[in-house]
Protein backbone atom coordinates (compact mmCIF):
# COMPACT_ATOMS: atom_id res chain seq x y z
CA UNK A 1 0.00 0.00 0.00
CA UNK A 2 1.66 3.64 -1.21
CA UNK A 3 2.28 6.07 1.83
CA UNK A 4 2.00 9.31 0.00
CA UNK A 5 -0.43 11.31 0.48
CA UNK A 6 -3.18 12.76 -2.43
CA UNK A 7 -2.37 16.12 -3.83
CA UNK A 8 -5.67 17.25 -1.92
CA UNK A 9 -4.49 16.35 1.41
CA UNK A 10 -1.04 17.82 0.61
CA UNK A 11 -2.32 21.51 -0.31
CA UNK A 12 -5.03 21.52 2.81
CA UNK A 13 -1.85 20.64 5.24
CA UNK A 14 0.04 22.26 3.43
CA UNK A 15 -2.28 25.38 4.82
CA UNK A 16 -2.57 24.03 8.19
CA UNK A 17 1.05 23.81 8.80
CA UNK A 18 2.29 27.19 7.32
CA UNK A 19 -0.62 29.03 9.22
CA UNK A 20 -0.73 31.70 6.64
CA UNK A 21 1.29 31.78 2.87
CA UNK A 22 0.57 32.16 -0.51
CA UNK A 23 0.27 29.77 -3.20
CA UNK A 24 3.72 29.17 -4.55
CA UNK A 25 4.66 28.87 -1.16
CA UNK A 26 2.06 26.47 -0.26
CA UNK A 27 2.61 24.46 -3.81
CA UNK A 28 6.41 24.41 -2.63
CA UNK A 29 5.69 22.68 0.76
CA UNK A 30 5.45 19.36 -0.71
CA UNK A 31 6.49 19.61 -4.37
CA UNK A 32 3.30 20.62 -6.01
CA UNK A 33 1.99 21.27 -9.15
CA UNK A 34 1.34 25.49 -8.55
CA UNK A 35 -1.63 25.34 -11.09
CA UNK A 36 -3.25 22.14 -9.57
CA UNK A 37 -2.61 23.85 -6.21
CA UNK A 38 -3.91 26.56 -7.19
CA UNK A 39 -6.99 24.90 -8.57
CA UNK A 40 -7.14 23.00 -5.36
CA UNK A 41 -7.36 26.07 -2.80
CA UNK A 42 -9.98 27.39 -5.41
CA UNK A 43 -11.70 24.32 -4.35
CA UNK A 44 -11.17 24.23 -1.01
CA UNK A 45 -12.49 28.21 -0.67
CA UNK A 46 -15.73 27.69 -2.39
CA UNK A 47 -15.90 24.83 0.29
CA UNK A 48 -15.40 27.08 2.97
CA UNK A 49 -12.53 25.47 3.93
CA UNK A 50 -9.88 28.11 3.29
CA UNK A 51 -9.88 31.82 2.83
CA UNK A 52 -7.45 34.15 1.42
CA UNK A 53 -6.87 37.75 3.36
CA UNK A 54 -4.48 40.35 2.56
CA UNK A 55 -3.31 43.04 4.46
CA UNK A 56 0.31 45.11 4.40
CA UNK A 57 0.46 44.43 0.57
CA UNK A 58 1.03 40.47 1.16
CA UNK A 59 -1.45 38.14 1.22
CA UNK A 60 -2.26 34.24 1.37
CA UNK A 61 -4.54 31.54 2.81
CA UNK A 62 -5.09 30.07 6.03
CA UNK A 63 -7.37 27.52 7.41
CA UNK A 64 -11.28 28.04 8.32
CA UNK A 65 -12.70 25.90 11.61
CA UNK A 66 -14.31 23.59 9.06
CA UNK A 67 -11.44 23.99 7.37
CA UNK A 68 -9.33 22.59 10.11
CA UNK A 69 -11.87 19.88 10.97
CA UNK A 70 -11.94 18.58 7.61
CA UNK A 71 -7.67 18.24 7.58
CA UNK A 72 -7.69 16.22 10.61
CA UNK A 73 -10.95 14.29 9.36
CA UNK A 74 -8.47 13.65 6.31
CA UNK A 75 -5.51 13.03 8.15
CA UNK A 76 -7.16 10.50 10.93
CA UNK A 77 -8.26 8.49 7.48
CA UNK A 78 -4.87 7.83 5.96
CA UNK A 79 -3.31 7.44 9.06
CA UNK A 80 -5.79 4.69 9.59
CA UNK A 81 -5.37 3.25 6.14
CA UNK A 82 -1.72 2.85 6.62
CA UNK A 83 -1.77 1.80 9.84
CA UNK A 84 0.22 4.38 11.57
CA UNK A 85 -1.32 5.51 14.69
CA UNK A 86 0.48 3.73 17.03
CA UNK A 87 4.01 4.90 16.15
CA UNK A 88 3.03 8.20 15.27
CA UNK A 89 1.59 8.50 19.26
CA UNK A 90 4.97 7.07 20.18
CA UNK A 91 7.25 9.33 18.27
CA UNK A 92 4.71 12.02 19.66
CA UNK A 93 5.44 11.36 23.36
CA UNK A 94 9.43 10.97 22.90
CA UNK A 95 8.84 14.43 20.84
CA UNK A 96 7.59 16.33 23.67
CA UNK A 97 10.93 16.45 26.30
CA UNK A 98 12.73 17.52 23.02
CA UNK A 99 10.34 20.30 22.29
CA UNK A 100 10.69 21.34 25.86
CA UNK A 101 14.39 21.44 25.01
CA UNK A 102 14.07 23.48 21.85
CA UNK A 103 11.85 25.88 23.00
CA UNK A 104 14.07 27.10 26.16
CA UNK A 105 16.70 27.15 23.28
CA UNK A 106 15.09 29.61 21.57
CA UNK A 107 13.99 31.49 24.84
CA UNK A 108 17.19 31.77 26.01
CA UNK A 109 18.64 33.04 22.50
CA UNK A 110 16.57 35.97 22.74
CA UNK A 111 16.97 36.95 25.66
CA UNK A 112 19.66 36.77 28.59
CA UNK A 113 19.35 38.30 31.87
CA UNK A 114 21.48 40.42 33.47
CA UNK A 115 21.55 41.21 37.30
CA UNK A 116 19.32 44.71 36.40
CA UNK A 117 17.20 43.14 34.07
CA UNK A 118 16.12 39.28 33.64
CA UNK A 119 14.41 40.48 30.41
CA UNK A 120 17.31 41.76 28.35
CA UNK A 121 17.28 40.95 25.10
CA UNK A 122 20.73 38.79 23.88
CA UNK A 123 22.77 40.82 21.58
CA UNK A 124 24.49 38.21 20.83
CA UNK A 125 28.06 39.59 22.28
CA UNK A 126 28.67 36.57 24.55
CA UNK A 127 30.08 34.06 22.73
CA UNK A 128 29.72 31.63 25.25
CA UNK A 129 26.26 31.92 26.16
CA UNK A 130 25.33 31.52 21.99
CA UNK A 131 27.91 28.30 21.79
CA UNK A 132 26.19 26.85 24.45
CA UNK A 133 22.65 27.04 23.40
CA UNK A 134 23.88 26.12 19.57
CA UNK A 135 25.80 22.69 21.32
CA UNK A 136 21.84 22.27 23.09
CA UNK A 137 20.25 22.91 19.36
CA UNK A 138 22.92 20.10 18.24
CA UNK A 139 21.69 17.28 20.61
CA UNK A 140 18.14 18.10 19.62
CA UNK A 141 19.45 17.62 15.83
CA UNK A 142 20.80 14.48 16.56
CA UNK A 143 17.86 13.04 18.47
CA UNK A 144 15.37 14.60 16.09
CA UNK A 145 17.02 12.67 13.00
CA UNK A 146 15.91 8.65 14.22
CA UNK A 147 12.37 10.38 14.93
CA UNK A 148 12.34 11.44 11.60
CA UNK A 149 13.18 8.51 9.98
CA UNK A 150 10.32 6.63 11.75
CA UNK A 151 7.76 9.29 10.89
CA UNK A 152 9.09 8.75 7.39
CA UNK A 153 8.38 5.02 7.45
CA UNK A 154 4.59 5.75 8.49
CA UNK A 155 3.79 8.52 5.68
CA UNK A 156 5.95 10.00 3.42
CA UNK A 157 4.46 13.72 3.69
CA UNK A 158 6.41 13.70 7.21
CA UNK A 159 10.06 13.70 5.63
CA UNK A 160 12.47 16.09 5.62
CA UNK A 161 11.94 17.83 9.10
CA UNK A 162 15.81 16.62 9.76
CA UNK A 163 17.38 17.95 7.54
CA UNK A 164 15.98 21.17 7.33
CA UNK A 165 16.35 21.55 10.65
CA UNK A 166 20.29 20.45 10.50
CA UNK A 167 20.58 23.01 7.83
CA UNK A 168 19.61 25.43 9.62
CA UNK A 169 21.26 24.77 12.57
CA UNK A 170 24.69 24.48 10.15
CA UNK A 171 23.89 27.74 8.83
CA UNK A 172 23.76 29.58 12.23
CA UNK A 173 26.96 27.72 13.47
CA UNK A 174 28.60 28.76 10.15
CA UNK A 175 27.47 32.65 11.34
CA UNK A 176 25.75 33.35 8.04
CA UNK A 177 23.28 35.18 11.11
CA UNK A 178 21.09 34.96 14.47
CA UNK A 179 17.67 34.51 12.84
CA UNK A 180 18.39 31.06 11.44
CA UNK A 181 17.98 29.89 14.95
CA UNK A 182 14.57 31.29 15.58
CA UNK A 183 13.02 33.91 13.33
CA UNK A 184 9.77 32.86 11.27
CA UNK A 185 10.45 34.46 8.05
CA UNK A 186 13.01 32.43 7.47
CA UNK A 187 13.45 28.12 7.33
CA UNK A 188 14.99 28.23 10.72
CA UNK A 189 15.47 25.58 13.22
CA UNK A 190 12.35 27.31 15.14
CA UNK A 191 9.82 27.33 11.81
CA UNK A 192 11.31 23.87 11.04
CA UNK A 193 10.37 23.00 14.67
CA UNK A 194 6.92 24.82 14.97
CA UNK A 195 5.69 22.93 11.98
CA UNK A 196 6.36 19.60 12.83
CA UNK A 197 4.84 20.31 16.09
CA UNK A 198 1.45 21.06 13.98
CA UNK A 199 1.94 18.38 11.65
CA UNK A 200 2.07 15.89 14.68
CA UNK A 201 -0.77 17.48 16.57
CA UNK A 202 -2.56 17.80 13.47
CA UNK A 203 -2.45 14.26 12.61
CA UNK A 204 -3.21 12.62 15.93
CA UNK A 205 -5.83 15.16 16.54
CA UNK A 206 -4.87 16.74 19.89
CA UNK A 207 -4.66 20.35 20.91
CA UNK A 208 -1.84 21.90 21.48
CA UNK A 209 -2.84 23.50 24.93
CA UNK A 210 -3.79 21.00 25.83
CA UNK A 211 -0.33 19.48 26.60
CA UNK A 212 1.38 18.58 29.73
Amino acid sequence: MTRDSPSDLLVLHAVRITGFADTPVIAHRYGLDAAETKEVLRDAETRGWVEHTAFAGTGGWSLTEPGRAENERRLAAELARVGGADEVRRVYREFLPLNALLLRACTDWQLRPTTDDRLAVNDHSDYAWDARILYELAGIDRALTPLADRLGSVLARFRGYDTRFTTALARARAGEGTAWVDRTDVDSCHRVWFELHEDLIATLGLDRHAEP
